[in-house]
């Protein structure tokens, strides 16, 4: 969703019914769960209550062991708003035995409650995860995303502070009770409207084996490694998430030594952080799908909780012997608010690290797929959580203070950095290269969204200026690319680094065959980068274009993306010395034009075929450099450009007298020249110009552009007459010439003639003033 905000979707029908049924879903299940904890606690004692609530949250995660699978399938099989619509119906019934089993004090009912409460969110998982892709356009799946994530965490707020709030009022439970009835049957009702989502495989046969099918969902996706590793970094965030919400009332109470009222502040701050992150992947990313930011993201929450150990530390050394504190307390100090910052800038990190994941997931993940695979997903979020939570109290009961668990999640977490990190160097690479290209080069990029996204058989063709064209390219693109190189060019020793960061693709001009290992990374959706000159320029513009990439486009039935990288030209990584000024760190602006198809009529064939492909590329990169130019200038400001380019003092010009004359000579003289004979031209637009190929010639035209006048050339060699006509033609009623070339050429009679009711200015004359 480049240039637009994700909230858009909520004016629209595909996206709106789903946004709400999740968000209540959510709010319900949550708020059923905290109201159920504050009773069991409340009944049962401490202990006892902290015993049933740990087993609740096990039957709340058992589920998804065992239906995620199985729910998965019935994605695939049938449309998926038919499927939410028989699940949300079947939560009204989980919901109304719930309200009962809140009067019921019956503690096996309210279990099975949880239990019920977990399986409906556990069919409900692949239903609204997979139905994105079909009613989101690419550029909104990664918004929609962040949409739902938030209303998931703001929906689990709420319910909790309601739940847990409103449940120890004389009436708690009647309102708890029939507040969750009446959101069941709303949620229903925004189930008809969620648009038909078609099935991905009708003929899918259903497995009611859940282990079974569990064991092969999972199978199945770790066979994907490009599916398979956004789902481990989507665990990794659940993981980390479960700690964090289990141990933040510990973390208040023993180490801030603060009430329950700054536990909900916390709470709350944390599950705003994951929503607001969530909204803002959209904006950073401009809508790309790209896990980029992953990394950088994952590392940013390494720093946090390490310095979350210390800040938790110096508050409870602030805090010590003052009592209870309260929210008011806490913020008032810089160690408490330090706490906070902390625990925000965690959660807001996290949603910039798990939406893109997720987005990845769902895009990577073939159609028919979909919904299996998100309920491989959610199996593996059980995992990890389990085992977090098993971890999580094992520490804690060796004598693990609460803040010494954030520092080991610290070091984990440095460890899954470093693992993301040689999952994706790329990226990595890529994230850091467009910081210092942007801070030392003021990079520009315009029509990225020309590129097309993942799975689009796009070959990139680009004019070659420079050795930074290809890691400027890698940088901005926004996915990872091939990029073709000369085999020669490939074993040199300090091109081999290179292979670490570039998916390289040596090929041989040469052979023919070696073109048919692009065209392969084509079909399969990959992005190919190409420099059709073969070579970097050695003159400034295009050099010879090869046939190649419009054959290798046309083999794979894929379009050609046609880049202009202006600026690196003129940087020491040319090999344009003499021909261009150099510059250290000149600005470099990428630009992506309209993508074009490579077609060849069928009759061509051999060498006719192959010289058309050359032409018709020839035409497209010609194309590309006019229209990447700035052709509205004058001629005017194309010398002052050029003069900003090579310098004042640069000499460029030198007549037969062998005076060379630089930049600021010619402008200096063409200001002066120019005001002399606007003064004597007032009102007139085009002036005749009757001069030699000469310095004061080139100064004269310049001077009469300058102000604004068109210097009409006149051909001396055509004869009188025909310059006289051309006047007439051109209603010029003054002529520029010069007393020594009429002399010199004896064209008295000729220049009589041309002034009969014009004004003839001679240069000699305007010179003596």
């Amino acid at each position: 969703m480049a240039g637009k905000s994700q909230f858009a979707l909520l004016r629209t029908q595909r996206f709106l019914p789903l946004f709400v049924t999740q968000a209540l879903s959510a709010f319900n299940d949550n708020a059923f769960r905290y109201a159920l904890s504050i009773i069991l606690i409340t009944t049962f004692g401490t202990d006892g209550g902290g015993v049933l609530n740990t087993i609740s949250a096990a039957l709340f995660i058992l589920p998804f062991f065992l239906f995620s699978a199985f729910a998965g399938q019935l994605a695939d099989k049938f449309d998926k708003s038919l499927v939410a619509r028989r699940i949300k119906f079947a939560e009204i019934g989980i919901v109304a035995i719930s309200a009962v089993a809140l009067f019921s004090n019956y503690v096996p009912l309210q279990q099975f409650c949880i239990f019920l409460a977990g399986t409906q969110a556990a069919f409900f998982g692949p239903i609204k995860y997979a139905i994105l892709p079909q009613h989101l356009t690419r550029d909104e799946l990664l918004g929609g995303n962040g949409m739902v994530e938030m209303a998931t965490f703001v929906a689990v707020l709420a319910g909790t502070i309601f739940g847990t709030i409103v449940v120890g009022h004389p009436a708690g439970l009647k309102v708890i009770a029939a507040v969750m009835i009446t959101i069941a049957l709303v949620s229903y009702g925004t189930t008809l409207l969620i648009p038909k989502a078609p099935s991905a495989q009708p003929d899918l046969a259903l497995n009611w084996n859940f282990f079974g099918e569990t064991w092969n969902v999972l199978r199945t996706a770790w066979k994907r490694p490009e599916v398979f590793q956004p789902m481990l970094g989507i665990s990794w965030f659940w993981l980390l998430g479960v700690v964090f919400v289990t141990q933040i009332p510990l973390f208040t109470f023993d180490s801030l030594r603060a009430d329950a009222k700054v536990a909900t502040l916390i709470f709350a701050l944390f599950s705003i952080g994951i929503a607001a992150g969530s909204i803002y992947s959209n904006r950073l990313q401009k809508g790309v799908v790209t896990i980029k930011y992953v990394p950088l993201a994952s590392v940013l929450m390494t720093l946090l909780m390490t310095d979350l150990y210390f800040a938790g530390a110096a508050a409870e050394r602030t805090f010590a012997g003052q009592g209870v504190i309260a929210p008011m307390q806490l913020l008032s100090t810089f160690q408490g608010f330090r706490v906070l910052f902390d625990l925000a800038g965690i959660a807001f990190c996290s949603g910039l690290y798990v939406v893109p994941l997720f987005a990845m997931m769902q895009r990577r993940t073939p159609y028919y797929l979909r919904a299996r695979m998100i309920g491989a997903n959610n199996i593996l979020n059980a995992v990890f959580m389990i085992v977090a939570t098993l971890i999580s109290g094992l520490l804690l009961g060796a004598g693990i203070s609460v803040k010494g668990l954030f520092l080991i999640l610290a070091a984990a977490n440095f460890l899954a950095t470093l693992y993301v990190i040689r999952l994706l160097p790329h990226e990595v690479f890529a994230t850091v290269a467009r910081a210092l290209f942007r801070f030392f080069y003021k990079v520009e990029v315009k029509g990225l969204e020309h590129v097309g996204g993942p799975g689009r058989r796009s070959l990139i063709v680009a004019n070659h200026t420079s050795l930074l064209d290809g890691p400027l390219l890698s940088a901005f693109l926004p996915e990872r690319a091939g990029f073709a190189i000369d085999t020669g060019m490939a074993k040199k020793w300090w091109v081999k680094p290179a292979f670490a960061l570039f998916d390289l693709c040596p090929i041989d001009p040469g052979n023919a065959l070696a073109l048919r290992g692009l065209v392969e990374m084509l079909k399969k959706g990959r992005k190919v980068v190409i420099f059709p000159e073969g070579r970097i320029t050695l003159t400034g513009s295009l050099m010879k274009i090869y046939e190649g990439p419009a054959a290798i486009a046309e083999m794979a039935r894929g379009q050609m993306v046609p880049v202009r990288i202006d600026g690196a030209q003129y940087s020491p990584f040319t090999r344009l010395q003499g021909v261009l000024p150099r510059r250290i760190f000149p600005k470099i602006t990428i630009t992506f034009l309209p993508p074009v198809k490579s077609t060849s009529p069928e009759t061509l064939k051999g060498s006719a075929l192959r010289e058309h492909q050359a032409q018709h590329l020839y035409d497209v990169m010609t194309d590309t450099m006019f229209k990447t130019s700035d052709i509205d200038q004058t001629f005017w400001q194309s010398l002052l450009e050029c003069r900003a380019l090579h310098g004042g003092g640069k000499l460029i010009l030198e007549d037969i007298q062998r005076k060379p004359i630089s930049y600021n000579r010619i402008i200096l003289g063409s200001f002066i020249l120019g005001r002399k004979i606007a003064g004597l031209t007032p009102g007139e637009k085009n002036i005749g110009v009757l001069l030699p190929s000469a310095s004061a010639t080139v100064v004269t035209l310049f001077g009469l552009h300058a102000y604004a006048r068109v210097p009409a050339m006149l051909n001396f060699s055509t004869g009188a007459v025909n310059m006289a006509a051309a006047c007439l033609s051109a209603q010029v009623r003054t002529i520029v010439t010069s007393r020594k070339f009429i002399e010199a050429g004896e064209m008295e009679a000729e220049i009589k003639l041309l002034g009969e009711g014009r004004k003839v200015i001679y240069l000699e004359d305007v010179r003596a003033t």
